[in-house]
């Protein structure tokens, strides 16, 4: 029986009984495939794709730092880049501007900012200068800023006094916080403030004006505030009178005062002075004659030495 597939017939004869060479295995080597596996690894590609070129860099700068002289010449090649960007003509400082203060003041402030202008923005140490400036006792706040075209601008927040406080050292010009203003030479200078007196009167400068503001048709007659003991007002008035205020709601008392007044008009007989610091009554101290007046009123002999 023949095949049905035909061979070739071998043209040498003597080669019919050799052997076959073997055909080479397409697939791949152990080592081979195992390497094959381990570059589909995530961490293993994104290792070689930067991990290792910035090991590379990072290893080369730092063996080129290694040396002195080379550190010495990058400190010094970064150090002129940086003197020559911040010497360009868009950050000279050439002018300041002082707005909001009065011109004593602004003159203060100006002589404070000690700044040998023109020089670089970058020089200006604005906390600096802006601790300087509020340093100054009236001066509340200040912004600085540096505005286009050179200028730095500085936004003064004036301290507004409003009573005058009396101490031994003198007189001083004080804000609705305590807080000093300026000296005072004389009270004529300000008349249109109101006069404050004793220790820690300057802490309660709100308080007193509290009070001025609610003493309605005897705010004319008003010369001043005295703290007593630092816990309570005594309103001092023309014709020597007085009136000493509780430590506690002192504004009610005074309106309880006032509604007297209204009533009887003591404040204009001549009394002394008017204790409110009893919840329960006024206490009234009369002067000398009319003690007198009243004492033979009641038919009580009064006796008067005569020298």
């Amino acid at each position: 029986m023949q095949p049905l597939i035909a061979r070739r017939p071998v043209a040498n004869p003597a080669m019919r009984g050799a052997a076959r060479p073997v055909r080479r295995d397409p697939a791949p080597s152990k080592w081979a495939y195992r390497a094959q596996r381990m570059m589909l690894t995530p961490y293993v590609r994104m290792f070689l794709r930067t991990g290792l070129p910035t090991l590379l860099v990072v290893g080369g700068a730092a063996i080129w730092l290694s040396s002195a002289q080379n550190r010495d010449m990058l400190v010094s090649r970064l150090t002129d880049m940086r003197e020559e960007f911040e010497a360009r003509p868009e950050f000279r400082v050439s002018l300041a501007s002082i707005e909001g203060a009065s011109d004593d003041l602004a003159e203060a402030v100006r002589s404070r900012l000690a700044l040998a202008l023109p020089m670089s923005s970058f020089d200006i140490d604005l906390d600096a200068v802006r601790g300087r400036i509020e340093a100054l006792d009236a001066v509340k706040k200040a912004d600085l800023r540096v505005r286009s075209g050179g200028v730095l601008q500085v936004v003064i927040t004036e301290r507004i006094p409003v009573a005058v406080w009396r101490t031994d050292a003198g007189l001083t010009l004080v804000d609705d916080g305590g807080h000093r203003v300026a000296g005072l030479l004389s009270r004529a200078d300000r008349p249109d403030l109101p006069l404050i007196a004793g220790d820690g009167a300057d802490l309660a400068a709100a308080e007193a004006l509290d009070l001025i503001a609610a003493a309605g048709p005897l705010s004319q007659r008003i010369r001043g505030l005295v703290r007593m003991g630092e816990r309570r007002w005594d309103i001092v008035l023309d014709r020597e009178q007085r009136i000493l205020l509780p430590e506690d709601n002192p504004v009610q008392a005074l309106e309880r005062l006032l509604a007297l007044d209204h009533v009887q008009d003591i404040m204009n007989r001549d009394i002394l002075s008017v204790d409110l610091r009893s919840d329960h009554r006024p206490t009234l101290r009369l002067s000398p004659n009319a003690l007198r007046d009243m004492r033979r009123a009641q038919g009580i002999e009064t006796v008067e030495n005569e020298l």
